[in-house]
């Protein structure tokens, strides 16, 4: 039986991208929650586990990639969509290695966005 996601975390360092798709998420009614860093979103994950994960690759500190080698490595596996500016099969494989099971590219395509959520979802 398919389950659908009702919580969503959205790791940026760019307001403008949290602001906007934490609008764009609820409005198709999910409970969308941002996070300015990867450390902001490790602060909460013990008391708020998300449904699924959207993750901007590159941040300061610690960057997407980073983020996913350290959940992985605390056994916490997330359905995660990495947005990113670049672009590339390299990077594309870099992310899938570190558990991503979607990248998009940014500027994010609504449609896109919410297909990938969906296949997540019924995995």
């Amino acid at each position: 039986m398919a389950t659908k996601f009702t919580s969503i975390a959205v790791v940026d360092d760019d307001k403008f991208v949290l602001k906007a798709l934490k609008r764009l998420l609820r409005s198709h009614g999910y409970d969308a929650v941002t996070y300015a860093s990867a450390r902001e979103f490790l602060t909460v994950l013990a008391d708020r586990q998300p449904d699924c994960l959207i993750l901007d690759l590159q941040m300061p500190n610690i960057g997407g990639l980073e983020l996913l080698d350290h959940l992985s490595r605390q056994g916490i596996s997330l359905p995660t969509i990495v947005i990113t500016a670049q672009s590339g099969r390299q990077v594309a494989q870099r992310c899938v290695a570190a558990g991503a099971a979607a990248i998009l590219s940014k500027p994010i395509q609504d449609a896109l966005l919410f297909s990938a959520i969906t296949e997540l979802s019924t995995r």
